[in-house]
């Protein structure tokens, strides 16, 4: 019976499993979002975030980034129902991580062509890291309250699909960000 207590006694629980998820500032701090402390992005501004994803779910995963354009009337992911927004997808980056790595990537963006109608302003093209993304999206009144929404989405390899979120000790759990933003000076129609 005391070799059993002693096993018990050293050997650790399993260890939780799961993702975290971050965006950071131009100074790779939780400030530093905007240009001049300032939300009101204009249309040729350059933004710098990092996005990162650290693994500890105990094996190499492989892990997706999704970007989508929102506004204040979208929905955010649901984090009770796992579901993700239905906000349009503007890009997507995978890759492969090794359990306790981290994934972080620099998130240079900036607004390259938008136009407004009457009091409707839209994001009609986003360049993400010297790459040019058109944008499916929706409109802001005068450009207020857009929202960028970066969602973690993992391969599930028992139902081989691609899911948002995780499994974890039979729970789905789901990890995702957002950072508000003003759209100014759009070209007007």
């Amino acid at each position: 019976m005391f070799e059993t207590i002693a096993y018990v006694a050293v050997t650790p629980r399993p260890g939780e499993q799961f993702f975290q998820l971050y965006v950071l500032g131009a100074n790779r701090l939780l400030s530093d979002y905007y240009p001049d402390g300032d939300p009101d992005i204009r249309v040729g501004e350059l933004v710098k975030w990092y996005v990162g994803v650290t693994d500890f779910m105990g094996t190499v995963q492989l892990v997706g980034l999704r970007l989508k354009l929102g506004n204040q009337t979208i929905s955010p992911p649901n984090d009770l129902e796992a579901t993700p927004s239905p906000a349009p997808l503007v890009a997507e980056f995978w890759r492969f991580i090794q359990n306790n790595e981290t994934w972080e990537m620099p998130f240079f963006w900036q607004i390259v062509n938008g136009d407004a109608v009457g009091g409707s302003t839209r994001v009609l093209a986003l360049q993400i890291n010297n790459e040019t993304y058109p944008v499916l999206g929706p409109t802001a009144v005068n450009g207020y309250n857009f929202r960028l929404i970066i969602e973690l989405w993992t391969w599930e390899a028992q139902s081989t699909t691609l899911q948002f979120g995780w499994s974890a000790s039979g729970e789905r759990r789901v990890a995702w960000a957002q950072v508000w933003f003003n759209m100014t000076n759009p070209l007007p129609q």
